[in-house]
């Protein structure tokens, strides 16, 4: 391990991407995401990658898209307007199923609203920004350090199964400073796309394989094919047959559903015999363990599911916490969007939200009001 430091969370998310193995940047500042692509621009070249600023949004997405097919594994950062902005070529990079990172440092919306204040109103937008039905993997942390192992997590889930990963960091968690350990570069593991054993002349980018997910060649390295946003048959060329279009659709959401255990991540603390469980994710749930904490001390059974994967949501393992208790708290810093999920498998009326659309932090006092209320 190195030694400690004082860190950022946005540094923290760099420097995970960095050790695992990112090589391109592409991007466009915007608060309160530009410390990370500040901190790309430094470091990237020494370690022989690349930091291009692009003229936005969009681009910064479709130079990464163009990078990950070049072989790099590759990232942009955003915020806010941003993120709405690369819906579409995140689309695209679903269809083409080429991996790729967005981190999300998430602000006050809609539109410009409060560029510096903490939000959790992406999270929906997250999963279903594109048009179109396809998977998403959206991760969130709630520390320094775990936005490090998070975004390590999610070069290594884009890389394994193909597809883009979002990071979605709220503001809070992105700009504040910790004292970390991070690991040495060589003690993390980091996992690199399947590449192609058979002939050029045999290579099919979108064909059959035992885990759904093909194998990726890189362009330059002596095999050639066709990329396209359309539907594709396994060779890549655009086709309209219908033996071959939803095949493709359901392999994709098979490759990440049928994968769920081992994609989604999780901390319970408590909720065996607790009668009240909060759910909650981000910022927000350093908040519930404080609540927690005082709600226990005067002998309240209480208990956490704190949420590192918000999509594919985990609605296993929602069911199993929420089963046995009489009430569940879903904190957020939104209207209510992953209470939605909650809801659907726990019931509305066991569910109570706690939400905040200000540009302030949810407290701990919030969340024990509405463990106390009636």
């Amino acid at each position: 391990m190195a030694a400690p430091r004082m860190m950022q969370g946005n540094e923290a998310c760099a420097a995970g991407a960095i050790a695992a193995g990112c090589r391109f940047f592409g991007g466009y500042p915007i608060t309160p995401s530009t410390d990370i692509a500040e901190y790309m621009a430094r470091e990237l070249p020494r370690v022989g990658g690349v930091f291009i600023q692009m003229e936005d949004e969009i681009a910064g997405i479709a130079a990464v898209i163009g990078a990950s097919l070049g072989g790099a594994k590759a990232m942009t950062a955003t915020s806010g307007p941003g993120f709405s902005l690369m819906q579409e070529n995140i689309g695209y990079a679903a269809m083409t199923e080429v991996p790729c990172v967005i981190v999300n440092v998430m602000r006050l919306g809609p539109s410009t609203g409060r560029p510096t204040s903490p939000s959790q109103g992406d999270v929906m937008q997250a999963r279903w920004g594109s048009h179109g039905d396809h998977p998403i993997i959206a991760l969130s942390p709630a520390s320094v350090l775990e936005t490090f192992e998070l975004t390590v997590r999610a070069f290594n889930l884009s890389e394994r199964y193909r597809t883009p990963v979002i990071v979605l960091v709220d503001e809070v968690v992105g700009h504040m400073r910790e004292k970390v350990t991070l690991p040495r570069s060589e003690d993390v593991k980091a996992i690199d796309r399947i590449r192609p054993s058979e002939p050029p002349e045999w290579y099919k980018p979108y064909g059959s394989s035992p885990n759904d997910v093909p194998p990726l060649a890189s362009f330059g390295s002596g095999y050639r094919y066709h990329v396209t946003g359309l539907h594709h048959d396994s060779a890549g060329f655009p086709t309209d047959r219908v033996d071959e279009v939803e095949p493709w659709a359901r392999r994709i959401f098979r490759k990440i559903k049928g994968s769920v255990n081992h994609i989604a991540q999780y901390e319970t603390d408590g909720v065996e015999d607790a009668r009240t469980i909060v759910v909650a994710y981000g910022s927000v749930a350093r908040a519930a363990s404080e609540a927690i904490r005082v709600a226990r001390s005067r002998r309240r059974k209480v208990g956490l599911l704190r949420l590192k994967t918000l999509w594919p949501f985990p609605t296993r393992v929602i069911g199993q916490v929420c089963r046995e208790a009489r009430r569940v708290i879903v904190p957020e810093m939104n209207l209510g969007q992953i209470a939605i999920e909650v809801e659907r498998i726990a019931g509305d009326r066991k569910v109570r939200r706690v939400n905040r659309i200000d540009g302030e932090m949810i407290t701990p006092q919030q969340i024990l009001d509405a463990m106390e209320a009636k």
